[in-house]
């Protein structure tokens, strides 16, 4: 699963540093954020190998780290753009999110379901883009490299990428092995558009690619950490997998609301 896909599944499933510095290097100019783009698919695997992929499973753990709650997390994902994720948390329940590459949705033990609407379904559905490191140039309309800027103790070159639609977001990628360490964006949620910073590590190499094995998320105060134990590729997932389930289905066959 690439780096890029695996930061965001928490954002997507709920609707939700050390000290840096940054500096311009005067004598030599920046890379252009497209070619830091590139770099990062040729540190990962390289376009052949990511064309060789089909379908992912990956399983793992998901923790609201200091809150002592933890569960068994597994997500699918298919070609050209369907995911499905299941979060089990030990005390609050079961939460879900997916789309079948048109709708949208999420649903927990908690809140029930909903379907994503606007911002937040694009969002939802670039994100579901397989294999979006090699086509990032269909999702994203820019990719300018803004400066130099240390994620702990290595030194990254800042690229701000634009999406079609959608606010901008800010990624970091390591000077010497062109990795992405970081994110931060402002993603659209029900509670309107929330700040989002993401630290990406544990890269791992399995089937010609490497990618990361912890995602942490911060966010509005709280703290998720992902830990992926194991990826398999082209794995058969039944086609049903990605269904709209049928009270998510419910919400949208409801006609809307009379305007006032």
């Amino acid at each position: 699963m690439s780096a890029h896909r695996r930061s965001r599944l928490i954002v997507l499933t709920f609707g939700l540093m050390s000290s840096s510095w940054t500096l311009a290097a005067a004598d030599k100019p920046l890379p252009k954020g497209e070619e830091i783009m590139d770099k990062f698919v040729e540190a990962t695997g390289g376009k052949a190998a990511y064309q060789k992929v089909h379908t992912e499973i990956w399983k793992g753990t998901f923790e609201l780290v200091g809150k002592g709650v933890k569960g068994a997390a597994t997500s699918y994902r298919a070609e050209p753009n369907k995911t499905y994720t299941i979060i089990e948390l030990e005390g609050i329940g079961t939460i879900e999110d997916g789309t079948d590459g048109q709708t949208a949705w999420t649903r927990s033990a908690m809140q029930g379901p909903r379907i994503k609407q606007g911002d937040e379904r694009a969002a939802a559905l670039r994100e579901a883009a397989f294999n979006a490191p090699v086509n990032w140039r269909k999702l994203f309309k820019q990719a300018e490299s803004t400066g130099i800027e240390n994620v702990g103790d290595q030194a990254c070159y800042k690229v701000v990428a634009t999406p079609n639609d959608g606010k901008p977001e800010t990624r970091y990628f390591d000077k010497k092995t062109n990795l992405l360490l970081k994110m931060t964006t402002l993603l659209p949620s029900p509670m309107g558009e929330v700040p989002v910073e993401i630290a990406i590590s544990d890269y791992k190499p399995q089937n010609g690619l490497l990618s990361p094995h912890k995602i942490d998320q911060k966010t509005l105060g709280q703290e998720f950490l992902i830990t992926i134990d194991s990826i398999e590729y082209n794995a058969d997932i039944p086609k049903d997998r990605f269904d709209v389930p049928a009270d998510v289905k419910e919400l949208a066959e409801k006609p809307a609301p009379a305007a006032k």
